[in-house]
């Protein structure tokens, strides 16, 4: 298969990409560093983006910043980066990506575990990561050409617990290449409208 991968320099992104490449022709997407540059922020750069790397069976995206915060300190401005990036990105990339992903094709999106286990400072990432599979649950019944969705909702990986850790008290985390694991499912199966929680 062709598979675009959006995100590809992050630390579940660089997994996933190591999962696939000895099966699959990987197309890197990114900010930078990659095969192709996109700002998923912008319509107009996805456009650009799919336009360049043409007809594909399958996009991957691990991308999407969220903010993270206290509660009473979450303002308007602060919460657009999770709705602009995760949120609105992953869905500009399928509703613009469609006519560029083959027949019996698929997408996969990144939500994340928040969304089911609550941490504090953590609304702002929750909203965008549900949002998200709601998303997918609902759009997977009018998909076209046999065309499947789904999402992997990751825990904090092991790997970038250096970062997250505080966010975490108590977490187990999990290591990046078991959640990989959950886009080749999702990539490689014939399942759709799915959450693939990888918590433990």
């Amino acid at each position: 298969m062709k598979i675009l991968l959006v995100g590809a320099n992050g630390t579940i992104g660089s997994a996933v990409q190591r999962e696939l490449a000895s099966r699959h022709e990987i197309v890197t997407a990114g900010r930078s560093g990659a095969d192709l540059t996109v700002d998923i922020t912008s319509p107009d750069s996805i456009s650009r983006m799919y336009q360049e790397v043409g007809q594909v069976d399958a996009v991957i995206s691990t991308a999407g910043a969220t903010h993270f915060g206290p509660l009473l300190e979450l303002t308007p401005e602060k919460n657009e980066l999770s709705i602009e990036s995760k949120l609105k990105g992953q869905v500009h990339l399928v509703l613009l990506g469609l006519p560029y992903v083959k027949e019996g094709g698929s997408f996969t999106l990144t939500t994340g575990v928040i969304m089911d286990d609550p941490i504090a400072g953590g609304a702002s990432s929750a909203l965008a990561g549900g949002a998200i599979r709601a998303f997918v649950e609902s759009a997977a019944y009018e998909m076209p050409r046999g065309i499947r969705i789904n999402n992997v909702s990751p825990n904090v990986v092991l790997e970038s617990m250096d970062k997250y850790a505080p966010y975490f008290p108590g977490v187990d985390p999990v290591p990046v290449s078991r959640v990989a694991l959950a886009y080749r499912k999702s990539v490689e199966g014939i399942q759709t409208g799915q959450t693939y929680r990888v918590y433990s």
